[in-house]
């Protein structure tokens, strides 16, 4: 993420704060619970993409299903940066641990073949 990006978060999070006067506990809950409601609307347009439901048909495109992805993102950036005004690094934090333990080592050292780490 950019630092543009999370400008913009950090505005869509104030202009929110200014139009709905909820207290701060409140204000948090609210903003989870919208995520909710944007992963239906995502769910609701796969369904519609792959005509799953007979009685609509297809009702939803792919670019549907890419734009309601794009509002569950938005919104949990939302959420975070309501919760802590370190979202930014919450969110890089933790996205370096999920790598850390899901993805393989992009770089092996050669040498380190069958060698295992010490323990700690």
């Amino acid at each position: 993420m950019t630092d543009d990006t999370w400008t913009t978060i950090t505005r869509l999070r104030d202009w929110l704060a200014d139009h709905q006067e909820l207290p701060p506990a409140q204000e948090v809950l609210v903003r989870v619970l919208k995520l909710s409601e944007e992963v239906g609307e995502a769910a609701q347009a796969v369904i519609g993409a792959t005509g799953l439901n007979p009685r609509k048909g297809t009702s939803h495109t792919w670019g549907d299903v890419e734009a309601e992805l794009c509002d569950v993102v938005i919104t949990a950036m939302v959420a975070l940066r309501t919760l802590t005004p370190d979202a930014p690094e919450v969110f890089a934090r933790h996205l370096r641990r999920v790598a850390e333990r899901s993805l393989p080592d992009p770089d092996p050292d050669p040498d380190r073949e069958g060698v295992e780490a010490p323990a700690p």
